[in-house]
């Protein structure tokens, strides 16, 4: 499907009946470092030009940044699998230029940076000017085809629900601009300088969405559907649903535990929607105050019930989240995967930067980052 072609409702549902049930993929953004300042250092498009056309390797709005993206596949180890081998891959063709981190945000480069060059980054330049300067922010995307238009648009909307507890497991960006902010996350704060982002609308119907992605396109505001950018967005190119609200981790096996329980939870609200158990899509503003809370607190917050308003602890929430998923992830093939988001619900990325930061160093934080990246041992192997 051609992304400047508005698709009509027939060709979305005609996208999303189309891949294999419940495969997965992955997105991870990253950042290039100065080898000796471990600052931002735009010059991405040299290490992407010593790929030689990889396509698994492609640049991003900032000049510091890259991602790497995943082939579909059947498991979130085999994706994890390819994710690994991105990451060395890259960091080979980075080698004499500078290193590589994930996290949400780098601790404490400035707030603006120099952005790509290219027409499709002019032109979110010249839309957005400052605001754009300053998305120099790093998600991990992950992409599950649920199989089936009715069975991808339900999940869609039961998905909204869960996004902030997601948001809080994944937290990954305690500090910016070389302070700690107070937020286990300030990416949030910094994505929502653009329009389109936060919890998504529910979307009652593939008509409503084709009608949507046409009003966008006439008013200019979304002229091809991938500047739906919504935390959650169903993507038409692929057929998937593309949850978009985890920050980029630093390390392997968490990549691996926060894309197990996005997988296991996708299937588990897939099998919910079979047997006719889907409850209606909740209040925006209630999932909202959630979505405060996790980037607020990250794990050690608590969250709202929000049928009742009564409030737990988030870990409450996520060990709770993660039993009822538990026997999905068997069916997908990520349970051990699943098992190690238990540890993020105790210490999770945010936790990990303030212990790594605790002398209040933040270029011995940013190496830190970077030795995370480009770790030797397997991904499965435990974190430091």
């Amino acid at each position: 499907m051609a992304a400047s072609i508005v698709p009509t409702a027939a060709a979305l549902r005609e996208a999303f009946d189309r891949p294999e049930p419940l495969t997965i993929g992955l997105e991870e953004e990253l950042m290039l470092l100065d080898a000796e300042t471990l600052d931002l250092l735009p010059r991405a498009a040299d290490v992407v030009e010593r790929t030689d056309g990889d396509p698994r390797f492609k640049l991003e709005l900032p000049a510091s940044q890259l991602e790497i993206v995943t082939p579909p596949a059947h498991t979130v180890p085999e994706a994890m699998t390819a994710l690994a081998a991105g990451r060395r891959d890259l960091a080979a063709a980075a080698e004499g230029i500078g290193r590589l981190a994930t996290a949400g945000v780098h601790p404490f480069a400035q707030p603006r940076g120099e952005l790509n060059a290219g027409d499709r980054y002019s032109l979110t330049h010249e839309e957005y000017g400052e605001v754009a300067e300053r998305q120099l922010v790093c998600g991990l995307q992950i992409h599950v085809a649920v199989g089936g238009a009715d069975r991808t648009l339900a999940v869609y909307n039961a998905l909204r629900s869960h996004l902030p507890v997601l948001a809080a497991l994944a937290a990954n960006a305690p500090f910016h601009a070389g302070r700690d902010t107070g937020l286990a996350s300030m990416r949030p704060k910094i994505s929502e300088l653009l329009p389109r982002q936060g919890v998504p609308p529910a979307i009652p119907d593939w008509d409503a969405l084709a009608e949507a992605l046409r009003w966008g396109a006439a008013a200019g505001a979304v002229p091809e559907p991938r500047r739906w950018w919504w935390e959650l967005r169903p993507h038409p190119a692929f057929g998937t649903l593309e949850v978009r609200v985890p920050d980029a981790q630093s390390g392997l096996r968490e990549a691996g535990a926060v894309a197990a329980l996005a997988h296991a939870l996708i299937a588990h609200l897939a099998e919910r929607h079979d047997a006719g158990e889907v409850t209606p899509p909740a209040q925006t503003w209630r999932i909202e105050e959630n979505r405060w809370s996790a980037c607020r607190r990250g794990v050690e917050g608590e969250l709202a019930d929000l049928e009742t308003g009564e409030r737990r602890p988030t870990r409450e929430w996520l060990n709770a989240i993660i039993d009822a998923v538990g026997p999905a992830a068997e069916g997908v093939g990520c349970a051990a995967e699943l098992g190690a988001a238990r540890e993020l619900v105790e210490r999770n990325g945010a936790i990990r930067q303030r212990e790594a930061a605790a002398d209040g160093d933040l270029r011995a934080l940013a190496a830190w980052l970077a030795d995370r990246y480009v770790e030797d041992a397997p991904w499965h192997t435990p974190a430091r």
